[in-house]
């Protein structure tokens, strides 16, 4: 058995010999795209967009195909404004998946369209091809709308009264004491009037999200081919762009009169972040895989 001057002599020796480059140092494994591709998503939705784009480098680096990377590149580098990484990300894109490309595209588009987007309290001039989808807002545990919710219906019922012929879309699941949103929505616009057949229920969307994908389906299923977009001032942008993405032509942004004026101006680049992982999430590239 060797001594312990003796292993220690030894340990030396292959400290040395390490050092040296003759013996080699255990290979580095290689990287995990999708674990990157996780921890970039799990970056973009805590803000931490530079270490999100950094692991989208690291993981195109390994796979330099992998176009849903690609696609998240794109968008991430047009937040940071950064135009080269935009560019370069549709080069690759169109060579490698032009309708993936084309999608990416309409993120954009439907993203700076929503940015510009006013809230507006007074009603579209709209025709029976345009449908009026509502979204949703929590309800009390008791199954009853909250302020915020009222609000949003008000406005619907303005709209509604401004187009007669025109179809609404009740848009919210989440379901308290056995109701969902649109459930308890589509019964107050029956209360005030509006023609139980001139509503469409959406009763499972836990999201905006969800709100823009199901409706949208909806929408096209009745024959309808664009719609007013009726929500709360602070809420519009991200409705609107979500909607884009999902497929509908968005031809008015209805909000009730509350919080209106603080939410007329532009948001700031950090307070376009919400409508940035929307998009992505409409588009659906994956959260995580």
């Amino acid at each position: 058995m060797a001594t312990p001057r003796i292993r220690r002599l030894l340990l030396a020796a292959v400290t040395a010999l390490a050092l040296t480059g003759a013996v080699a140092a255990p290979a580095a494994a290689d990287p995990d795209p999708d674990a990157l591709y996780n921890s970039a998503q799990r970056h973009f939705a805590a803000g931490d967009d530079a270490a999100g784009r950094a692991d989208l480098r690291a993981l195109l680096g390994a796979a330099p195909d992998d176009t849903e990377a690609i696609a998240l590149q794109a968008v991430w580098s047009h937040y940071a404004g950064d135009r080269i990484g935009v560019d370069d990300a549709f080069r690759r894109l169109a060579g490698l998946d032009p309708a993936r490309a084309n999608g990416t595209r309409r993120v954009l588009d439907a993203i700076g369209a929503a940015v510009g987007t006013l809230p507006n309290p007074l009603p579209a001039l709209i025709g029976p091809q345009t449908g009026i989808v509502v979204l949703g807002y929590g309800l009390l545990p008791d199954g009853t709308l909250r302020p915020e919710l009222v609000d949003r219906l008000n406005a619907a019922w303005v709209q509604a009264i401004a187009a007669p012929f025109s179809r609404l879309v009740v848009t919210g699941g989440n379901p308290q004491n056995g109701v969902a949103e649109a459930d308890a929505m589509a019964g107050w616009l029956i209360g005030r009037g509006i023609p139980a057949g001139r509503i469409i229920v959406e009763n499972r969307a836990g999201s905006t999200v969800q709100n823009a994908l199901f409706s949208t389906d909806l929408l096209r299923n009745a024959g309808l081919t664009s719609a007013v977009v009726v929500t709360s001032p602070n809420h519009i942008r991200r409705a609107v762009a979500d909607f884009i993405v999902a497929g509908t032509a968005v031809v008015g942004a209805m909000v009730s009169l509350e919080q209106l004026v603080s939410n007329l101006p532009p948001p700031s680049r950090a307070g376009q972040r919400g409508i940035y992982l929307d998009a992505t999430r409409t588009f659906r590239l994956a959260a995580s895989r």
